[in-house]
């Protein structure tokens, strides 16, 4: 039992889903986003309750307090209760934030190359 309470930070951060796979946390660890009390922690740091983690990701910077250790990948909702989110409200800018964490690779609407629909329409109109 006490191999199980030991947990990795990258499997730690993956399972409360601050990134969608273990190894986007792994080379955020290596390229030195996580950071442990303003030094830069390996993907192999053991994580212990009440440890302070300064996280940067794509979308946005975090600084996280570990309420309990997670060792597999639950929902969303449930994953919150094993963290508390401690970035002040300045920090957080709403216009960089979107609401879902993973981007979709669906493009913007009117953005880009033309939908088949639209290239078809453009097609009968230059006829």
């Amino acid at each position: 039992m006490a191999e199980k309470e030991k947990l990795r930070i990258d499997k730690y951060l993956w399972s409360i889903r601050l990134f969608k796979t273990r190894s986007l946390a792994s080379d955020a660890c290596e390229k030195g986003k996580i950071k442990l009390n303003g030094g830069a922690v390996k993907a192999s740091k053991t994580v212990n309750v009440g440890d302070e983690y300064e996280v940067k990701t794509e979308a946005r910077k975090w600084i996280i307090k570990v309420t309990g250790l997670l060792h597999n990948r639950v929902a969303y909702a449930e994953s919150l209760n094993f963290y508390l989110d401690l970035t002040p409200a300045e920090e957080l800018d709403i216009t960089k934030f979107q609401p879902s964490s993973f981007h979709t690779g669906k493009r913007l609407s009117k953005v880009g190359r033309p939908t088949k629909r639209e290239r078809r329409d453009l097609d009968g109109f230059m006829e």
